[in-house]
């Protein structure tokens, strides 16, 4: 293989056939005489079953595995596990774990499997949680962390650390991270959040300073590219349920009853588009990235008035950020107001839309419509089985990448085996519902609606679509 690196943020390898390896940062390349010690896992009896415990240096997992006989192999990424030499003793680790941004499922067991990771796989007992998200660094006090103090907290919501949004000071971070001795550090967060960890091992990188930087990706919306789900997403799908099964039952239980839903979902519908694949009771999913209008030939409340017809009743799933653009021209503005992480403040598009089908259908019908927000019911609950599963497995990645000296990379599960990702790919754009893809036409031959688009916009959207990450 031959070796290209574009910029200092970039390593990559090229191979035969097209391979191209987006590699991760490892000590060596600042420090090339680094010490390396044997790996504490050859001696660990969970592992003494295990025919081939140590991941070899050049496994890598492909970003695509869908092709044609001639396709160039394409981009791949290091593949996660352990490795057969540690460029850390076990003694000599201080390592901090924080959580940033909103609550998600999960965020507890992510702290309890790094935990349990780092001391019972490689023997290391010195453990911070940094209190408050970022801004925790420098601004409180630390928490020190170990088996027994994260022994049940996995069975409870939100995070034991707690979490903030913004409070990010790179200078100030690196300084407090440097002046407690801290030498690995576990980040746990959205997209927002890895961006800050990718300035963070940017300055660490500049001090020159002997420092890992690991991220572990946390979004209940799913819009982290790259990887295949995030953690959490399952749950918050499964919690979604009892939201739509209660509006269905309050729909089906009066005269032209409409249940509405309003569920996460930003700037993607993941969650609104699988929970509504779940339930089989939905008639109408809405979500960002596909545009609709109320009025008109095609248009939402013509839809809405066929289906109270057929059927008597109806159940709407609205993602957060679907319908922005039409709230905000009936309100005659547009809101530029930001969150601490940067995000746009969204207006309530469930009560908006609630209201505005009230409006519509007053004079021609006698329709009930009750509106469900379970927002933060879902945000707050602890992770289910299959996303503890996973949690566990990012987590136990996570440690085994940065013993082994990787660096400035986030942890990810591509096309099912778990992976060192550069924190650039996972940052320069958010995964998104491709509309014209097959997993939206599933929920639409499932809800039976329109597209609620014109031929024009569909068009448009073929020419510039391409493949989500989603592969079920």
């Amino acid at each position: 293989m031959s070796s290209s690196v574009s910029n200092s943020d970039r390593k990559i390898v090229t191979g035969p056939a097209g391979y191209i390896l987006e590699d991760v940062p490892h000590f060596t390349d600042d420090f090339p005489d680094h010490p390396t010690y044997p790996n504490p896992l050859q001696d660990n009896a969970a592992y003494s079953v295990v025919k081939q415990y140590f991941v070899d240096e050049d496994d890598t997992v492909p970003q695509k595995i869908v092709v044609h006989p001639d396709s160039p192999r394409g981009t791949h990424f290091r593949r996660a596990g352990p490795r057969q030499r540690v460029y850390f003793e076990s003694d000599d680790v201080l390592a901090c774990i924080v959580t940033c941004g909103g609550l998600c499922p999960g965020l507890n067991t992510v702290i309890r499997e790094i935990v349990c990771g780092l001391s019972y796989m490689y023997g290391v007992k010195r453990i911070l949680g940094i209190d408050g998200g970022y801004r925790g660094f420098y601004a409180r006090n630390t928490i020190h962390l170990d088996l027994k103090t994260v022994n049940d907290i996995h069975r409870t919501g939100g995070t034991i650390l707690g979490t903030s949004r913004g409070g990010h000071d790179t200078t100030k971070i690196v300084d407090s991270i440097q002046d407690r001795g801290i030498n690995q550090v576990y980040i746990i967060g959205g997209d927002g959040s890895q961006k800050g960890a990718a300035a963070i091992f940017k300055e660490i990188r500049k001090r020159g300073l002997k420092v890992a930087v690991a991220g572990i990706p946390k979004t209940i919306d799913n819009d982290i590219p790259i990887i295949d789900k995030s953690f959490g997403f399952d749950t918050a799908v499964e919690e979604a349920q009892r939201a739509i099964n209660a509006a269905h039952v309050e729909a089906t239980s009066v005269e032209n009853g409409i249940g509405l839903v309003k569920l996460m979902g930003r700037y993607s519908g993941f969650i609104a588009m699988y929970a509504t694949l779940a339930s089989r009771d939905v008639d109408c999913c809405l979500i960002p990235e596909s545009p609709f209008f109320l009025e008109g030939p095609g248009g939402l409340f013509e839809f809405i008035d066929k289906r109270l017809k057929e059927s008597g009743h109806m159940v709407i799933v609205i993602a957060e950020g679907a319908g922005q653009d039409l709230l905000a021209e009936s309100m005659e503005e547009s809101t530029t107001l930001k969150d601490a992480s940067g995000n746009k403040l969204l207006q309530d598009i469930g009560l908006w839309i609630s209201q505005r089908i009230k409006d519509h259908f007053a004079k021609k019908m006698t329709l009930t419509l009750k509106y469900i927000d379970p927002t933060y019911m879902i945000r707050a609950i602890p992770s289910n089985a299959s996303d503890n599963v996973c949690c566990t497995l990012l987590a136990q990645s996570a440690v085994h990448g940065v013993m082994a000296g990787y660096n400035g990379f986030t942890v990810g599960l591509v096309n099912g085996r778990h992976t060192y990702i550069p924190f650039y790919r996972i940052t320069e754009k958010q995964n998104k519902v491709v509309i014209t893809d097959r997993m939206w036409a599933r929920l639409l031959s499932s809800t039976n609606q329109p597209s609620f688009m014109k031929q024009d916009k569909i068009h448009s959207n073929q020419l510039v679509g391409e493949p989500g990450t989603m592969k079920w």
